[in-house]
């Protein structure tokens, strides 16, 4: 085994258990099954959901099997993991509608010929509830409560219900079930990926490697990449909002987007960083990360395209070479649109900013606000202009 496909495969991994078996697993020189579970919970994959799926293709490019679980049957009990309260699960036609969408987005990252696509309800269906009893005595009560969430929940006097018990375990099982050698997961996974670890060597297989990635953070920079939070990138976005949502990133963040989302040499990237540490500006490597973002989601074209329509509408605005920088201080996760153009002084009060909005006087990145309510997630970096000389490139913190 190669030093460097060891380091690509663990190319921003947050937690290897366990790397030793893992390094045994690739000396024997197959081709291992590399799974994912996805529950189709959502119509639409964002970004963060890539993280994962950017892993599996690294395992498929060096001649593993992958396979990408969609959980139709897990979908429809809920994943609880992280919530303070019991999740509805979805209709079987919600989860079916959304299996589909998810197959279609896929390979536009993963090779269809070297891909397999499973779903859960394949074996779980032909589960007979003495089976489903039998699979719940391999685990305890205690162990479950070990869980973080549903440890505060039982402390705080919060129901839980018996099936939301189970999903830890069917997930396991899917393990069992695929025998998978590698296990990919978010770090909110954890628990659920060790229990497929516990449950294959209850059922005589060697015990899968579980490999957890960080949970991306959104365009805030602060709360992970969610739609609920509006602070996501769409794969299925079109190319202009990918390009612009990309470039509206913080700096700090930039690096991060790189290291989980970019298929550049990890050697490439840091050579830039420290460029950037010696004085070039982060715009131009925020350019590229841009452009190979929305080549693999849309194609070479659209990302050269993407580049001129966003230089276009700066050029219009007649921006200046130069503007104050500042950043704000708020206390919340949002801060109102009329606030921020009060407080970087480009209007005199609130009531002034909110008429400038309604008279279309006001632009974010070029392009005109006509919301005068809008929120601005904490550790957004923006151009705000006002009229057609006050400008100010703005930080929130």
């Amino acid at each position: 085994m190669q030093q460097d496909e060891l380091a690509q495969l663990l190319r921003g991994a947050d937690e290897v258990l366990v790397e030793q078996d893992l390094i045994k697993k690739l000396a024997e020189k197959r081709p291992l099954r590399v799974k994912a579970g996805f529950d189709p919970t959502a119509p639409d994959l964002h970004l963060g959901h890539t993280v994962l799926i950017n892993k599996l293709k690294q395992f498929q490019d060096f001649g593993h099997e992958v396979l990408f679980l969609i959980g139709d049957f897990t979908g429809m009990i809920g994943d609880p993991t992280g919530k303070n309260v019991t999740r509805k699960p979805l209709s079987r036609e919600d989860v079916l509608a959304n299996a589909q969408t998810y197959q279609q987005q896929i390979f536009k990252i993963l090779d269809p010929d070297k891909t397999q696509v499973m779903f859960n309800s394949t074996w779980l269906n032909a589960m007979s509830p003495a089976d489903l009893i039998q699979l719940a005595a391999k685990h305890t009560v205690a162990r479950m409560l070990e869980r973080d969430d549903f440890s505060k929940r039982f402390k705080s006097g919060q129901p839980i219900a018996i099936h939301e018990f189970l999903y830890p375990l069917i997930q396991g099982y899917d393990s069992v079930a695929m025998k998978s050698d590698v296990e990919l997961g978010g770090t909110d996974q954890k628990f659920n990926l060790l229990v497929g670890r516990q449950l294959q060597e209850v059922f005589g297989q060697k015990p899968q490697v579980v490999i957890t990635m960080p949970i991306l953070e959104g365009l805030d920079g602060v709360q992970k990449m969610s739609k609920s939070l509006n602070n996501y990138i769409g794969i299925a976005d079109g190319a202009d909002d990918m390009f612009g949502k990309i470039m509206s990133i913080s700096d700090e963040l930039m690096w991060r987007y790189f290291e989980l989302l970019s298929f550049r040499p990890m050697a490439e990237i840091n050579q830039w960083a420290k460029n950037c540490g010696h004085g070039e500006n982060p715009r131009n490597y925020k350019v590229k990360l841009a452009q190979e973002i929305i080549e693999r989601f849309h194609d070479a074209g659209a990302a050269v395209k993407a580049l001129e329509n966003f230089e276009a509408r700066f050029q219009r605005g007649a921006m200046p070479d130069e503007m104050e920088e500042l950043e704000l201080k708020i206390a919340g996760d949002r801060y109102g649109i009329a606030n921020i153009l009060k407080d970087a002084g480009l209007t005199a009060s609130t009531s002034e900013a909110i008429r400038m909005i309604n008279q279309g006087a006001v632009k974010i990145d070029g392009e005109k606000v006509s919301d005068a309510k809008l929120e601005i997630a904490v550790g957004a970096e923006h151009i705000y202009q006002v009229g057609k000389r006050k400008f100010a490139r703005v930080k929130l913190m």
